[in-house]
């Protein structure tokens, strides 16, 4: 079953390509998408750097796969997810992963 959501956020495609293009964040979401409590492992399986990227488990257990987008518009970056399951996948969990995207991110202060 493949669900789509799409959002603009007010973020720069750069920005928003250093949270996406993370390993960690990829093996959430899969676990997140299967109902797995825990990290799932990935494989990239196409890149196009700073645009798109789209990763599926890569692992035994139930399958996810996931495209991601993005596109510059006025003064945000349009981002377009699909994921592929192989159940229904509630439409407000997409929605909850653009959230994340959208929200501001905690860095740490450095000491000098």
């Amino acid at each position: 079953m493949a669900v789509n959501a799409d959002r603009t956020l007010v973020k720069s495609p750069p920005e928003l390509w250093e949270l996406v293009d993370d390993s960690d964040l990829m093996r959430r979401w899969c676990a997140l998408l299967t109902g797995r409590g825990e990290h799932v492992p990935v494989a990239v399986t196409s890149r196009d750097d700073g645009e798109r990227i789209a990763w599926r488990s890569a692992d035994a257990g139930p399958s996810a796969a996931v495209e991601l987008s993005l596109l510059e518009k006025g003064f945000g970056t349009k981002v377009s997810i699909t994921a592929t399951c192989e159940w229904d996948v509630p439409g407000d969990t997409l929605e909850s992963l653009l959230d994340e995207l959208g929200s501001p991110q905690r860095r740490p202060f450095a000491r000098g």
